[in-house]
């Protein structure tokens, strides 16, 4: 073999690694490269596998939002004085069914055009029509828990968002606020009948008996349904008390039935999305579930 093609065979075979520094770079990557593949993966697999990654659904807070009962409660000492809600709450919990979109001729929220023709009669007659129930609108809009001065509070809300400038009403002192006792005098006359009007006769109480039978298996039935009857008291009522705009009544077997027959599913389509004069939801902010259960404690009463 000749000198060049002796060299240019060792030429061949030369290591790439020519210097101390080139060999500690190459062992170092040796370790780093292995290692960060591995984590890279390790991170991968795992990133997968958690739910929600990425959101916060996994924070404290959401967890225990999700977890939280529906219908919560709170203790109240019977014996504090009583807190009136104000006339922005009254209209959310009740009035907004029918006058958060016009319902049944309801003058709409906020519509001075509407509310001209109201507010030229006074807030006295307002209130007490409120109050005592006008046209389709059933006394205190169907919810029989407010007081009489939390009536005239949404009247005056309602009033002054859309064109009136009524004062405030002012809060019932304590002692005015509770209903008088009956007098015992009162009694006296029921106690002085005769005997043969005090009793009556047994065959005159069993219609009676079994006119109020079917209404008790009904309040027996929806019983357990505390989120159904909680909406329906604060939202349904207002309407399906005493049939608004064609609602079917409340405990009305005859009006529900049509209803019934479409299926719990339909009906809670329809209460969701609005149906007729009835708005989205009610003209609540329930959830499905909630809605849901309203429609059942009203199905119940209808059975």
């Amino acid at each position: 073999m000749s000198l060049p093609e002796h060299a240019e065979h060792a030429h061949g075979h030369e290591s790439a690694i020519k210097t101390p520094k080139q060999l500690l770079v190459t062992v170092v990557l040796a370790f780093v490269i292995p290692i960060s593949v591995i984590i890279l993966l390790v991170n991968l697999v795992g990133s997968s596998i958690r739910t929600g990654y990425g959101s916060n659904s996994q924070t404290e807070e959401a967890i225990a939002k999700r977890i939280q009962p529906v219908a919560g409660f709170k203790l109240v000492d019977a014996n504090a004085p009583k807190v009136f809600k104000t006339g922005e709450q009254v209209f959310q919990s009740t009035c907004v069914a029918c006058h958060g979109a016009g319902v049944a001729g309801a003058p709409k929220f906020g519509d001075k055009d509407a509310w001209a023709p109201f507010i030229k009669q006074g807030f006295e007659d307002l209130a007490k029509n409120a109050i005592h129930g006008i046209g389709a609108m059933p006394p205190k809009g169907g919810n029989s828990s407010l007081d009489d001065f939390e009536v005239a509070r949404a009247v005056a809300y309602m009033t002054n968002q859309s064109g009136a400038n009524f004062p405030e009403p002012k809060e019932p002192a304590g002692d005015k606020a509770a209903a008088p006792a009956a007098p015992a005098a009162a009694a006296k006359p029921a106690e002085q009948k005769p005997a043969a009007q005090a009793a009556a006769p047994k065959a005159a109480e069993k219609p009676a008996e079994q006119q109020a039978a079917p209404k008790a298996e009904a309040a027996q039935a929806s019983a357990g349904n505390t989120v159904g009857e909680k909406l329906y008291k604060s939202v349904c009522i207002t309407c399906h008390s005493v049939g608004v705009a064609g609602a079917p009544k409340f405990g009305d077997k005859a009006s529900w039935e049509p209803f019934i027959k479409t299926g719990l599913d339909s009906m809670l389509k329809k209460a969701i999305s609005g149906v007729g004069a009835m708005p989205p939801r009610g003209g609540s902010q329930a959830t499905d579930e909630e809605l849901k259960a309203a429609i059942q404690y009203m199905v119940d009463a209808a059975k």
